[in-house]
């Protein structure tokens, strides 16, 4: 089967970021089907490269996360509109897999399908247009319910929907809609993260909690810098927090990190996947944040499935099913964003007690294994195009 992979977004492990496609495309290719992917890059000239047997067409769409919302609606919609193009280009296509976001990814696919009759499955990374909206983002009327019906037109018209939370599930399944829904969440990578323990009988000094990934608008990473305050004025001198990637946030959590007069609190650039690993193994703990919205209780952050990977103590800032999964499994835990004082209160138990740090650590990687491993969730994914 030929199948066109439509990913805006698409990473390669030499590039960091989320490889979510890079892993299924593989996958797909390992199972005997011909794929054909187009993306985007910062670059000026179309190009085409073979990743691993993926042929990969990127289209110069320069993005980043430092653009502002109008900004990124002019990337999407340029994007598109170049893909469209060159999906009516590609021949013998079989079916087209959609990932978004953005929401705009799908229409190549809702065109190849009215006017090829080629038919698609369109994949929920986020819940769009109501992450945007509840941000402040979209707040005309007559825009919210345009851009609502075209996400049912979307669902209404895919042969199957794959949604990556039950959050995102429930949100698809609100239009009632005979198109099928599965649950495939991201994927934990336990063959490339490896747990590093420290002494079981020792508390690892500096104590380290990793925030990996972007510094937007959506993360809230003020939250963190307010852990960071409670935790100094606790005189916790061994907690030290890293904060790691790039974003249209990042100078001015820089200048309140130094406003507060964090000594605790050091920023990093964005790190390339094997710098992702090396910190990963230096840290005890990683913190997962979110704005304090309800939409985003339903986000699956690639990160947080790294951080069980590599056998961290996860913790989330965010109710829904993250808060669940580390309380379940015993592998992290929430603290409500705007409580730092009661981070405090939940972290101090682990910085007195290693032991107990060890086994929530252990149980971070028994939960990758059983339920996130990247192997068994590629199977399930191969199985739908069969």
């Amino acid at each position: 089967m030929k199948i066109l992979y439509l990913h805006q977004y698409f990473k390669t492990p030499s590039e960091g970021g989320a490889l979510r496609s890079y892993y299924l495309s593989q996958a797909l290719v390992q199972a005997g089907h011909t794929v054909e992917l187009i993306t985007s890059y910062n670059g000026t000239e179309y190009k085409i490269e073979t990743v691993e047997g993926v042929q990969v067409h990127y289209l110069p769409v320069p993005y980043s996360n430092n653009l502002n919302f109008w900004g990124r609606i002019k990337a999407f919609l340029k994007f598109s509109w170049q893909s469209t193009r060159l999906a009516f280009k590609i021949k013998g296509v079989d079916i087209c897999f959609a990932t978004s976001t953005p929401l705009t990814i799908g229409i190549p696919a809702l065109l190849l399908k009215k006017l090829r009759g080629t038919p698609y499955f369109f994949e929920v990374r986020d819940l769009w247009p109501e992450a945007p909206i509840q941000l402040g983002f979209i707040r005309n009327n007559f825009l919210k319910r345009v851009l609502f019906r075209f996400e049912k037109l979307l669902y209404k018209n895919a042969s199957k929907v794959i949604a990556l939370s039950p959050g995102m599930v429930n949100g698809v399944k609100r239009f009632q809609l005979q198109t099928p829904v599965y649950f495939i969440p991201n994927i934990a990578d336990c063959a490339y993260y490896q747990p590093v323990y420290a002494d079981k009988a020792v508390v690892p000094d500096p104590f380290i909690i990793a925030y990996i990934g972007t510094l937007g608008r959506a993360n809230r990473l003020d939250f963190l810098l307010h852990v960071a305050e409670a935790c100094q004025q606790k005189g916790l001198t061994t907690v030290q927090f890293i904060i790691a990637g790039t974003g249209a946030e990042r100078k001015k959590l820089k200048h309140r990190a130094h406003k507060l007069k964090l000594t605790n609190v050091t920023f990093r650039k964005h790190l390339t996947r094997s710098e992702v690993r090396e910190l990963l193994n230096q840290a005890a703990a990683t913190y997962t944040s979110f704005d304090a919205v309800p939409v985003l209780e339903t986000n699956s952050p690639n990160k947080f499935f790294d951080s069980l990977a590599a056998g961290k103590l996860s913790i989330v800032n965010t109710r829904g099913w993250l808060q669940e999964l580390v309380e379940k499994h015993s592998c992290g835990f929430y603290a409500a964003p705007l409580l730092p004082e009661v981070f405090v209160e939940k972290l101090v138990p682990f910085l007195e007690n290693p032991v107990m740090l060890r086994q929530y650590q252990e149980n971070a990687r028994k939960l990758a294994e059983e339920e996130f491993l990247r192997e068994k969730l590629s199977r399930q994914f191969v199985k739908l195009f069969e």
